[in-house]
């Protein structure tokens, strides 16, 4: 029976993370590939008032509940579905409702702090880093978050500039160390895209 094997794909927010999961999702096919987003394990934060959740600082370490993204990574590896939460991003709670995800021979999970998480590094067979200038990433944040986070310019802005750049600089672009793989997050990508499916494919011949 063929070993399913765990993708990590990191880089900043805004980086292309998201872009690149979906390209190797389609490329590889929805019954070979599935992805999974960090984004989904933010921790709930339904019991403090709106106006407090909005001031947390989401790209830090502890934002995330990497402990249960951790033990689902470990039961999808085992063949096992696991029931992923759903992350509302307007209101930072999670919803009721969970979402049933069922392994796939290749497991791509994408997220900014994937491969600064040690124990998530270790259950992964290839490590990807999107490398994407700052500047870039700040303006599709904008672009991405007034269209569907209901947020203000000047809040995307504030955001950045006092938590985005400096978890990134502190947390995230260190962990590009641990990558096997960097691909660029601007311009043309198609050959780093293909030495990746090279890599994955590989992966998989050997069972």
């Amino acid at each position: 029976m063929t070993q399913t094997r765990l993708i990590g794909i990191a880089g900043a927010s805004g980086s292309g993370k998201t872009h690149l999961a979906e390209t190797l999702l389609e490329r590889l096919g929805p019954d070979t590939a599935v992805v999974i987003q960090e984004d989904a394990y933010y921790r709930d934060l339904s019991h403090m008032p709106l106006e407090q959740r909005a001031r947390v600082n989401f790209d830090h370490p502890g934002a995330f509940d990497h402990d249960l993204l951790a033990a689902h990574m470990q039961h999808m590896l085992h063949g096992h579905t696991v029931s992923c939460p759903v992350y509302d991003y307007k209101t930072h709670t999670r919803l009721n409702d969970t979402r049933p995800v069922m392994p796939r021979r290749v497991i791509l999970l994408e997220g900014i702090l994937v491969l600064n998480t040690a124990r998530l590094r270790k259950l992964m067979d290839l490590r990807v880093f999107v490398d994407t200038a700052l500047e870039v990433c700040c303006e599709r944040r904008l672009q991405r978050d007034m269209a569907e986070r209901a947020r203000t310019r000047e809040s995307v802005i504030r955001q950045f500039n006092e938590t985005v750049r400096p978890m990134y600089l502190e947390h995230i672009e260190p962990s590009r160390q641990y990558a096997d793989l960097l691909i660029p997050g601007e311009g043309e990508h198609t050959e780093p895209v293909n030495r990746l499916i090279a890599r994955i494919n590989a992966l998989n011949t050997r069972g």
